[in-house]
């Protein structure tokens, strides 16, 4: 009998069998930094990166880019959690905050993560080596590039070519000099429209997934169509569509309907917003965001239609609104409060294992 390749699941640590995860969030920032779309209000400039940012193009008064340069603080969280434009909420910068938290998410019974920070949101590889020791939690990390508005400067003019032997070389070799390697393309970021650089990265990223093995992960632009253009543009560009890890549903489409003709792709399902159950959405107020019984809801459905082992969960924590330091639930909410709340729902034991042990790393694992 022919023995089939081992398959492992990349860390910054090194590779790890799967079944050594455990309880998995595929989809957080542990060190990370988005601040660069308030750039354009000059509050601040971001260097190295020159590029306009184009999602948000409203002019605000002096008092409240006076708040956007404000520290977290309780008098002004809600604000930040509903206006989200906060320089001090959008940078995980801290080694020491990053341990904390991960060491309160192991505690609750937490194996890993993984960090989805690409090129353009300050991926810190060594940063990252050092929490997971100091944690003990497997931390995966991410490769490739953002959207457009947080693209280093002259991407635009650099070749398909060279990203995807930049991923590939990520993936296999290590960031740079650093040793410490990725173990999954993403997030890819995509606006919408697609901006001609993205899909360029988006395409490279698939060629990378062929060469790799490794995972795609997409950061869809917010729009409901988004996921499915994004999809055609991946098995037209040769991807794999069954190592493709679609995010941030819960922001992006509504209607069952639409998560199904999603799902018949063959992509992962990731509803990756929990615990983000305000209806206050600054980069698109005209969105319908679930709350969290409503997701467990659209899981519950997705699951009664046959792809279950297609769904992953998470909570996108990439502000300090929502680490427990400052006030948030921290990466425990899903342990300590949706996983009791899908079993009141009526899941079963062996669907919320898959959801979060059993699906996570079948999508992680490369040979």
């Amino acid at each position: 009998m022919t023995r089939l390749p081992a398959r492992r699941v990349r860390t910054v640590l090194g590779d790890v069998e799967p079944s050594e995860l455990g309880h998995t969030q595929p989809h957080e920032h542990v060190l990370s930094d988005m601040s660069a779309i308030v750039r354009h209000w000059g509050v601040e400039p971001v260097a190295g990166d020159a590029s306009p940012a184009t999602s948000i193009r409203q002019e605000f008064p002096a008092s409240v880019r006076a708040r956007v340069a404000e520290p977290v603080r309780l008098d002004n969280h809600d604000w930040i959690k509903r206006a989200v434009l906060n320089l001090d909420n959008l940078r995980l910068l801290s080694e020491q905050d990053a341990t904390e938290e991960l060491i309160l998410y192991r505690g609750a019974g937490g194996g890993t993560v993984v960090d989805s920070t690409s090129v353009g949101l300050g991926r810190d590889p060594l940063g990252l080596a050092r929490v997971s020791r100091g944690s003990g939690i497997h931390i995966v990390m991410g490769s490739g590039y953002y959207c457009r508005d947080y693209h280093p400067a002259g991407l635009a003019e650099v070749p398909a070519e060279a990203v995807c032997e930049e991923i590939v070389a990520d993936v296999r070799e290590g960031v740079g000099d650093t040793g410490v390697r990725a173990g999954l393309i993403g997030e890819i970021g995509l606006s919408w429209p697609v901006h001609p650089v993205e899909e360029k990265v988006l395409r490279a990223a698939c060629r990378a997934q062929q060469v790799t093995g490794a995972p795609l992960q997409i950061h869809p632009g917010r729009h409901p169509r988004a996921p499915l253009e994004a999809m055609r543009t991946v098995l037209d560009a040769g991807g794999d569509p069954a190592r493709v890890i679609m995010s941030h549903l819960d922001r992006t489409v509504w209607r069952p309907e639409e998560l199904l003709e999603l799902a018949a792709t063959g992509c992962y399902l990731e509803l990756d917003l929990f615990g983000q159950e305000s209806s206050y959405y600054a980069f698109n107020p005209d969105a319908r965001r679930p709350n969290d019984r409503t997701r467990i809801e659209w899981l519950q459905m997705l699951i009664e239609a046959g792809f279950g082992d297609r769904l992953l969960i998470a909570q996108d924590i990439c502000q300090k609104v929502y680490l427990r330091r400052y006030g948030g639930p921290g990466y425990t909410h899903i342990l300590e409060n949706v996983i009791p709340l899908m079993r009141r729902m009526g899941v079963s034991e062996a669907e919320i294992t898959a959801l979060t042990v059993t699906n996570p790393f079948t999508a992680l694992a490369m040979e």
